[in-house]
């Protein structure tokens, strides 16, 4: 659901933007060869087939750890499910329901690296508020106690929680609903843009020696004496067709990953289920210093979230069926969502017309009896007949240690070829950092300090520091040689004709959707118009 309410400035807005590119279709059509032939001319220790939260993560700890990794995604890199999510980074306030104390803390603490060592320039803290209404499902001392334990949990890293008045928590959100609100409990999380962290975690797996491919599409399965020992690839671009080599296959193809196994497997029983999450991007119309989390019912809350200076909202949690690559947000998940969100926000903040965006994603949920709602949130790791590892679900709060276990049982894998070749996990560095790694408010000032001869507003200086910390210099150089490219892509976005073209050349963005939804942020924002496409495809010389 592509810009369902544009604006009228956004459909009638003179661009600025550089002319189309006569050989950039010739250098992508090169560049994809050339990775084509080096993923074909070598025998890899690991080929990883998913480029999503699991498999970027195992790319990148596997690449760390001295293996040979190869990586390809029949899409885009976290083209699916993982740049579908609510965007939190967050220890589970809702777990410590079930007693799950041990899992909260280590969610914490994985939260914590993240935002402090590993992407402190991705990963955003954000505090919440727990509106308690009268008649609803938790009393405030119930909530106050369980923010309490949650931070305290977080070693009270993000303060301490607690409960304030309606008055208070009004004066932080004007769009908070304040009729029947008794008390506001508050407590403090992260949050990011998943499809940065996915690129920039591709970026640390190609820096630590991987070659990875996304657009490309596996078509068969290789065997040796009955192992699973590589696959046969249809590029999706060009239709090219290569084959790949590995001593050992990981599955990580999230929604699609029963369809992988059967074909190791025609007889393979199904694994997992899936469930299908709805969320709503708004235009704000207040500011909000404050993301709500509101009790829908005694199990399930609804989000609202400040997030890329739009309102975000959800999520469903529905059984799917169907094809995953047909998932789409449907009328009863927009109502559903508006509805639930009303609960807490005023009217005025949730009208039809201040949508700009809507997406669905799938859950990866582990097979069994009962609704999806109460299904366990955990990673499924089934051992194939042919040796391959197929592994699904998982959160972006503790991708690395899930990265990290996929890794160690890869290693302790009966016969597995790659264990004698792999250095132990447990001496990886454990914090290290993605690239661009940097205070972003010291990049922002550096920009704004030094901005090149087109000029840099603080709204792109803020923004590109927050999406590419140290990086944006990067970015930034292209301006200074070509000043065209200092220019906005839409006048009331951002994002700038620069990251465009880096997109392009240096974070595999082949498509104008990897660039517009999942490189920048016109997409979420209900600014890709035809013109903004149409030139994005210029530049890409599609």
């Amino acid at each position: 659901m592509n810009n369902p309410h544009p604006t009228a400035e956004s459909a009638t807005a003179t661009l600025t933007a550089p002319g189309p590119s006569d050989t950039a279709a010739r250098d992508r059509a090169e560049r994809r060869a050339r990775t084509r032939d080096r993923l074909s001319s070598t025998t890899w220790d690991l080929l990883v087939v998913g480029g999503g939260i699991l498999g970027t993560s195992v790319a990148w700890h596997a690449a760390q750890s001295g293996l040979r990794v190869a990586m390809v995604d029949a899409g885009d890199f976290a083209g699916a499910t993982s740049s579908a999510s609510s965007k939190l980074v967050h220890g589970g306030l809702r777990y410590l329901q079930t007693g799950a104390v041990r899992l909260v803390a280590e969610n914490h603490h994985e939260r914590r690296i993240l935002s402090r060592d590993v992407a402190p320039h991705l990963v955003n803290p954000l505090t919440f508020h727990l509106p308690v209404y009268k008649g609803g499902p938790h009393g405030a001392a119930k909530l106050g106690a369980g923010v309490f334990a949650y931070s305290a949990l977080s070693a009270f890293g993000d303060g301490v929680g607690r409960v304030i008045s309606p008055a208070a928590a009004a004066a932080a959100n004007p769009a908070l609903r304040t009729e029947g609100l008794k008390a506001v409990a508050v407590y403090g999380d992260h949050q990011m843009n998943d499809s940065r962290v996915a690129i920039m975690t591709v970026r640390a797996a190609v820096g630590a020696g991987a070659e990875v491919l996304n657009h490309a599409q596996v078509t068969g399965l290789r065997f040796t004496r009955g192992r699973v020992t590589g696959a046969e690839l249809r590029d999706g671009l060009d239709g090219a067709e290569f084959g790949v080599d590995a001593r050992l296959v990981l599955n990580a193809t999230g929604p699609w990953v029963d369809h992988l196994r059967g074909m190791e497997d025609p007889n393979a029983a199904p694994s997992i289920r899936l469930s299908k999450g709805v969320h709503l991007v708004l235009r704000r119309t207040v500011p909000w210093r404050a993301a709500l989390a509101t009790p829908v019912d005694k199990y399930r809350v609804t989000f609202a979230l400040p997030w890329e200076d739009q309102l975000l909202l959800g999520t469903t949690d529905e059984q799917y069926e169907g094809d995953p690559a047909e998932v789409a947000p449907a009328e009863a998940d927009i109502a559903q969502i508006l509805d639930e969100a009303a609960l807490s926000v005023r009217p005025e903040h949730l009208d039809r017309s201040l949508i700009t965006y809507a997406y669905a994603g799938l859950r990866v949920l582990p097979g069994g009896p009962g609704g999806v709602e109460s299904a366990r949130r955990e990673t499924v790791v089934t051992e194939g007949s042919g040796g391959m590892l197929s592994v699904a679900g998982g959160k972006w709060t503790t991708y690395r240690h899930i990265g990290r276990t996929v890794l160690e049982k890869l290693a302790t894998l009966p016969g597995s070829p790659v264990a004698e070749d792999m250095a132990p996990v447990s001496d990886l560095v454990r914090h290290t950092p993605l690239p661009g790694v940097a205070n972003p408010d010291a990049v922002a000032h550096r920009l704004l300090a030094d901005p090149p001869p087109s000029g840099i507003d603080g709204h792109t200086a803020r923004h590109l520091a927050t999406h590419y910390g140290s990086l944006a210099f990067d970015v930034v150089q292209l301006v200074r040689e070509d000043p065209v490219l200092g220019a906005r892509v839409h006048p009331d976005g951002p994002d700038i004709w620069a990251q465009v073209v880096y997109a392009r050349d240096r974070e595999w963005a082949d498509t104008v959707d990897d660039v517009l939804r999942r490189r920048l942020t016109l997409v979420v924002r209900g600014l890709d118009t035809e013109e903004v496409r149409a030139r994005v495809a210029g530049v890409l010389g599609g």
